[in-house]
This record gives structure tokens, C-alpha cells and sequence, in this order.
């Protein structure tokens, strides 16, 4: 799986459009408004590096209303988020 976290900027008039409209893009498994110089944070996730190609440049940047992204590829997970949903979804605890 390659991760890539994305700082977005947005027109300020239609950022929740904006980020409704990343958020159902393909690869894109969530997007967050934050502080700061961006407006919003999406995380890809997908794959390949090609497809990285495909969501960002392809789909993401040509959204109506971004302005200008700045991209970061993880190298490493640290984060057992991720590995726990996948274990957790459908299995319950037996007594």
C-alpha cells in the first residue's frame, strides 16, 4: 500500500464543496480541514506508485476550486490504525 498525505489549497468560498467532492474521488480515504497555510488534508491511499499519478495529478488537482496542493509519500507505518480496523471489521469477542 502506498500512502501519500496531501495539504490542499481551496477557494476559501467553496472549501466543504471542495472536500466532499476529494473525499468520493477514488484512493482518497479521508480528507480533513485543518490550520494552518493549508485548508485541507486528504489522505491517498492505493496500491502503486502509477496510481498515485492517476489520483493526484489525474483527479485531485483538477478538482474545481483547488488552487494548489502539496504532496508527501509516506515511506513507513508506525500506526497500528490501520492494521486493528482490518482485524477488527466483523469479528466480534466471544465469551
Amino acid at each position: 500500500m502506498v500512502t501519500a498525505i496531501v495539504h490542499i489549497n481551496a477557494e476559501v468560498d467553496r472549501i466543504p464543496e471542495v472536500a466532499q467532492t476529494i473525499a468520493e474521488l477514488a484512493g482518497v480515504s479521508e480528507v480533513y480541514s485543518i490550520t494552518g497555510e493549508y485548508d485541507l488534508l486528504a489522505m491517498v491511499r492505493v496500491a502503486t506508485y502509477e496510481e498515485i499519478a492517476e489520483v493526484i495529478p489525474g483527479r485531485l488537482n483538477k478538482v474545481a476550486g483547488v488552487l494548489k496542493t502539496e504532496t508527501h509519500i509516506a515511506f513507513r507505518t508506525y500506526s497500528t490504525h490501520d492494521l486493528d480496523a482490518a482485524f477488527s471489521i466483523g469479528l466480534t469477542e466471544s465469551d
